[in-house]
């Protein structure tokens, strides 16, 4: 996963800066590397494994007897889990529905922690990303989700999600910000100046 640079963050900050002259909403962009360490995955996978080669172990010409397997068992745990535990394995080893499941709730954590909540006229939105999962979602609270539709910002997270896929994750941002902004202008014109919420990416 690349790190964004000090020129690519400063770019990002200014493509919101942009957008919040001409929008009434206040815009927050988070970036996660992964939305949880995922420990138990190598763990589980490697227990599993290690319940299966008894019976791997019968179709072999090998005669063991119950200290022997149980030899096997703990080696094949032990290397397994410490395979496993390899960032690029482990991601594939996690169901797509946990991975998701765990980049939702962080998104729901930062829409709070960064006070998307208690914005003057309900107005937060919040653009999060998690790398490790390929996760985009966009956050709306009540003022700007009752004027945009869920399907306008998903052709907007589809994009999205295929530039973080394809490692272009600061251009997926500006793109995503720019796009968001067309819908904002439209939705919650800019009726004054204010800026209550910070307008840089935000790094976990």
């Amino acid at each position: 996963m690349k790190t964004l640079n000090e020129q690519q963050l400063a770019q990002i900050s200014d493509a919101i800066n942009q957008v919040e002259q001409q929008t009434d909403a206040e815009l927050v962009t988070v970036l996660a590397k992964q939305a949880d360490n995922y420990y138990y995955i190598p763990t589980l996978w490697a227990a599993i494994l290690a319940l299966l080669v008894p019976v791997l172990l019968r179709f072999t010409p090998l005669w063991l007897d119950g200290l022997d397997l149980l030899k096997a068992q703990w080696i094949s745990f032990a290397c397994a889990a410490i395979v496993f535990r390899i960032p690029a394995i482990k991601m594939l080893l996690v169901p797509k529905a946990v991975k998701q499941w765990r980049a939702s709730s962080l998104a729901r954590r930062q829409f709070l922690e960064n006070n998307l909540h208690h914005t003057k006229g309900e107005t937060g939105v919040l653009v999060f990303v998690s790398q490790a999962e390929h996760y985009v979602e966009i956050i709306a609270d009540r003022g700007i989700s009752l004027q945009v539709d869920n399907s306008q910002w998903q052709s907007i997270i589809d994009g999205f999600t295929e530039q973080v896929k394809a490692g272009n994750t600061q251009q997926g941002f500006i793109s995503c910000i720019e796009q968001c902004g067309e819908l904002l202008k439209q939705h919650a014109p800019a009726s004054g100046e204010k800026n209550e919420l910070p307008n840089h990416l935000v790094l976990l």
